[in-house]
């Protein structure tokens, strides 16, 4: 159950006979079905009709000379709603109950310790397998979203989750007609879907937008919400580049058209009937549209849905450096003019980075000439080139700017951090910082590289910094440290230099970040 304040991925999945956990971000509300449980089976008989759309030509964007209010949305409307289907899949899962079986026992349960006057036993007896539970059956049920063609062939876009785990999918077109399809590939990491119709190969289609809208901009938001089949809802663009913490790569388009459960995967239009988005969560505190919802910019979109044509996956590029941004303490421990760019934090062993000769300090302020904003920004880039690709890297290193060729690997399976907590022996205390920091040499089963910090004053300078007990600083001001004394003499030097920040390196369990404090904080 959502809880409020959350962000609701637009839940495009379904129903089962047994409850899914809800996945949810902050309440990101998948805008997916609304479902009809259906155990072992579709709940009702769906009769496949032929396919013969009347609009076969791509259904051309109209021409417009500024974003205006229309008087109405009804000529847009009227060109761009029959590319527009409603998306329904019957889903199968495992039952969970199977991890619970034992090897080798074909797939049966344990009898239960019940005693034999119970009438369960005489159930479980008569019902079983042997002296076994019976065989767990798979779950099944439908799901229900939205979707667009995007080909005269039968190409149609949607979400990820309204048609994971499907084992049957049907689109039913703006006409009433069904068609059966397969889904050709999926990316988790955005949350879309390519979905290929079996049959028919000449509907109407609807073009990507290839220009990027501004906040402000009028919208329109076309799917089936709730089921109720084709409903057409408009609003504005509210903002751009929003991190809702779906994924590594987001970067959402925040619209103020209602969308609801059910419009998963279906697309956002500007006034020329051009899809600038692809309709995916919303924030809500109570389940439904409350003006706020999330929409994958055509601009991401369209380039994965083109790998997913291709290959059936999405090849991502890889650097292999932990990154972090540059705030402006940071800035002014390394000499820049700004807080642009992605600090490299660790380059991770045989990377692309550290083979290139990426090091831990470096900052990356351009790809190929772009300058970059931040960390996010660059992951995108990076990921968007694709395996195997030669990139310049631009890095700000010892007050200098040096472009730094690299030939891109391919994104491995994400690591998982832990987090190691030091004994608290041969204390000393940096009472201005709020820390107290042992040799991490002395700390059992620690690492043995670097200061652990033992202590933190949770009112000091170093935890308003984001500074933890467990964390290992490993250099201050470029230097290997490996004694409180040693940091307190980096300070002095800084201060003495006429540094206003002295830059710390820092590992919190296989995390490596950077931060800076204040050299007055230091007397």
């Amino acid at each position: 159950m959502t809880q409020p304040g959350q962000i609701n991925p637009l839940q495009g999945s379904a129903s089962t006979s047994a409850s899914r956990a809800p996945r949810t971000r902050l309440r990101a509300a998948l805008l997916g079905a609304v479902a009809v449980i259906a155990v072992g089976g579709i709940a009702a008989e769906t009769t496949l009709m032929s396919v013969a759309p009347v609009h076969a030509a791509q259904i051309a964007p109209e021409a417009a000379p500024a974003q205006i209010a229309p008087g109405s949305f009804a000529d847009v409307v009227d060109r761009v709603s029959p590319a527009v289907v409603s998306v329904k899949v019957k889903i199968t899962e495992a039952d969970d109950s199977d991890s619970d079986s034992s090897a080798g026992n074909n797939n049966q349960r344990a009898m239960p310790n019940i005693p034999k006057d119970d009438p369960l036993y005489r159930f479980f007896k008569q019902f079983g397998e042997g002296q076994g539970m019976p065989h767990a059956h798979p779950r099944t049920g439908m799901a229900q979203g939205s979707g667009f063609f995007i080909s005269k062939d039968g190409y149609v876009v949607t979400n990820n989750h309204v048609v994971e785990n499907a084992t049957d999918v049907q689109l039913t077109l703006n006409d009433g007609t069904v068609v059966p399809a397969t889904v050709v590939g999926t990316d988790k990491k955005t949350d879309l879907a390519l979905l290929k119709a079996k049959t028919g190969d000449n509907y109407p289609f609807v073009p990507w937008d290839d220009h990027t809208p501004r906040v402000g901009d009028w919208v329109i938001a076309v799917g089936n919400p709730f089921g109720l089949g084709g409903t057409v809802t408009a609003g504005i663009v509210s903002a751009r580049g929003r991190d809702i913490g779906a994924g590594p790569y987001d970067d959402f388009l925040q619209i103020d058209a209602p969308v609801n459960r059910g419009n998963s995967g279906g697309p956002t239009f500007n006034t020329q009937g051009q899809v600038v988005g692809v309709n995916t969560a919303i924030f809500s505190p109570s389940g439904g549209s409350v003006g706020i919802g999330f929409a994958i910019p055509a601009e991401v979109a369209k380039d994965v849905v083109a790998s997913l044509k291709a290959n059936g996956s999405v090849a991502r590029g890889w650097l292999g450096i932990q990154i972090q941004p540059v705030n402006s303490d940071i800035a002014d421990s390394l000499g820049l003019k700004d807080t642009k760019g992605a600090l490299v934090a660790e380059p991770q062993k045989g990377s692309p980075a550290s083979s290139a000769g990426i090091k831990s300090g470096d900052v990356v302020t351009a790809v190929n000439g772009d300058m970059i904003d931040g960390p996010r920004e660059l992951s995108r880039k990076i990921a968007n080139m694709g395996p195997d690709k030669k990139v310049d890297l631009t890095i700000w290193r010892d007050g200098t700017n040096k472009v730094v060729p690299v030939t891109l690997g391919k994104l491995p399976a994400d690591k998982e951090a832990k987090a190691e907590v030091p004994a608290q022996d041969d204390k000393a205390e940096m009472t201005s910082l709020g820390l107290t920091l042992v040799p991490s040499s002395v700390v059992p089963g620690g690492s043995k590289e670097g200061v652990t910090i033992a202590e933190v004053d949770p009112d000091g300078i170093a935890a308003q910094k984001g500074l933890s007990v467990g964390d290992v600083i490993l250099e201050a001001g470029g230097k290997a440290v490996s004694k409180p004394s040693e940091i307190t003499a980096a300070f002095s030097a800084a201060k003495k230099d006429g540094q206003k920040a002295l830059l710390l390196r820092v590992k919190s369990g296989d995390s490596i970040r950077f931060l800076a404090l204040a050299t007055k904080s230091v007397g």
